[in-house]
Formats: C-alpha cells, sequence, structure tokens
C-alpha cells in the first residue's frame, strides 16, 4: 500500500481533511506591471504576492488580473476626433455660404440699382424729344409715318417702365406736379390741372421730372 494510497481523497485534492471543494481557499498572481502601491514599474518577470493567501481574508479576485487596453478605445478617440473636425469643417461652409448669399444679394441690388440709372439717364436725354413729339401730337401735326413711330416709341418706354403722367382736370400734387401758372376761381373746392404744358415721366415711383402744368383754384 501506498503512501498516496494511505492519504484520503481530500489530501490527495490538496485540501484539509474535512475540507469540501467550494472551502478550499482562491490563490491567484497579480500579474500588473505597475505596482498600484508605489506607482512604479515591476521588472520582468516579476509577480506581486498573492493577497489573502493563508489567511483566508476575502479578496476581490479580479483585481489581480493584467488587463490590456483593447483597441476600442483608440478607434473612439479617433471617431470623436472625426466628428469635431467634420462639425468644425460644417461651420465653415455655412459660413461661407452665408457669406456668398449676402454677396449675391447685394449684387443684384447693385445691378438693378444701375439699370434703373441707365434707363433714367436715356429717358433724361431723350425728354426734349418726347415733348416735341407731345407737342405735334397735340396741333394734330403727328400723321402718317410718324405717328407710328411715335407709338413704337411710347411702347418701348413701357417696356422699361417709363410712365407719362399729367392730364387736364387731375388734382394738383405739388409732389409730382410743377405749377407754372395759377388762376383763380372762386366756385373751385380744390386745385386742378387746367393745362398740361409738358407732360411728366417717372419710373415706378421715382418721378424722373415733374408734370409742368397750369391751374386753377379758390382765391
Amino acid at each position: 500500500m501506498t503512501s498516496d494510497d494511505a492519504r484520503g481523497p481530500e489530501e490527495q485534492a490538496g485540501r484539509e481533511p474535512g475540507q469540501g471543494p467550494e472551502d478550499k481557499p482562491f490563490h491567484f498572481t497579480d500579474k500588473r506591471k505597475v505596482d498600484p502601491e508605489t506607482a512604479q514599474p515591476r521588472p520582468a518577470g516579476e509577480a506581486a504576492p498573492s493577497e489573502g493567501a493563508g489567511d483566508g481574508a476575502e479578496t476581490d479576485p479580479l483585481a489581480g488580473l493584467d488587463f490590456e487596453p483593447s483597441g476600442e478605445a483608440e478607434v473612439d478617440a479617433e471617431v470623436l476626433a472625426a466628428k469635431a473636425e467634420a462639425a468644425e469643417h460644417l461651420e465653415a461652409l455655412q459660413r461661407e455660404r452665408a457669406s456668398f448669399t449676402n454677396y449675391r444679394n447685394r449684387s443684384l441690388r447693385d445691378q438693378e440699382a444701375a439699370r434703373a440709372r441707365g434707363v433714367e439717364d436715356v429717358l433724361t436725354a431723350l425728354l426734349p424729344v418726347l415733348d416735341d413729339i407731345d407737342r405735334a401730337r397735340q396741333h394734330g401735326e403727328l400723321t402718317g409715318p410718324f405717328a407710328a413711330i411715335a407709338e413704337k416709341l411710347d411702347a418701348s418706354l413701357e417696356k422699361f417702365g417709363i410712365e407719362r403722367y399729367g392730364k387736364v382736370g387731375e388734382e394738383f400734387d405739388p409732389t409730382v406736379h410743377e405749377a407754372l401758372m395759377h388762376q383763380a376761381d372762386p366756385e373751385a373746392t380744390a386745385t386742378t390741372v387746367n393745362l398740361v404744358i409738358e407732360p411728366g415721366y417717372r419710373i415706378g415711383e421715382r418721378v424722373v421730372r415733374a408734370a409742368r402744368v397750369s391751374v386753377v383754384g379758390p382765391e
């Protein structure tokens, strides 16, 4: 009979007599590369003594495990950096878009103002010709081909938003009329136009030349 046969099953399993499998103390080796107490790196191959060995003290079985950092942390950092860079690019793009929108609107306003000034300059240069045509029309001298030319000229002016105004009988308005003569009428209740000497011209709401008229009104 051998010595192993003389030992009981508990002794052969490394347990004291009467001690069950669940009562065997847990032993582990601390493989951490940095000493948690001194914060100093441990020499290669050196392991710290296990805590609680032999005294039966309860310890965290995972406290001594050496967990190596996984690649997930690096991936998360790269994702956060990429998101921050994308946000910066988006903000810069939005600023450029707002700047371009302001520039486009300003350019459109400048173009419209330049166009209006050009039309006004052309109209101012044509005023003497338009006055001659209007006088010929009033005296019945605008006939034949000249009448057709005058109608085409009026249609062309309307395309550019030019309006001729000033009629006999309309109420005098000092903002659009220039009174060259005034006649008193005791029976009149308002000042009205009784003669259009030269018609007025305006582009939209802008008066290029006020209508030059003769008015009649109360004393």
